[in-house]
């Protein structure tokens, strides 16, 4: 199993939102079809089709969970996977 498997894995889990790291979710992010830009210290992914930006900012090395809970959301609706 992969690191971007198992940061997935974590991510749909939700028993971990707190404590995903930054850099997983950033090379997780494009596997799963996203483009990035970034804007200072704001990670903005987009990906075609899907109308809803992900805007993310580490905080000491982490996500912070109400964003994990939006890429989960966000996976889940759009039906996204490796």
């Amino acid at each position: 199993m992969s690191k971007a498997d198992k940061t997935l894995e974590k991510i749909l889990s939700g028993e971990a939102d707190a404590n995903i790291r930054f850099d997983d979710v950033l090379s997780l992010m494009p596997r799963l079809g996203f483009s990035l830009r970034i804007r200072g210290s704001h990670h903005i992914f987009t990906r075609p089709g899907i109308e809803v930006l992900i805007d993310l900012q580490p905080v000491h090395g982490k996500c912070k969970s109400y964003q994990v809970r939006q890429i989960r959301e966000i996976i889940r609706r759009f039906n996204i996977a490796l």
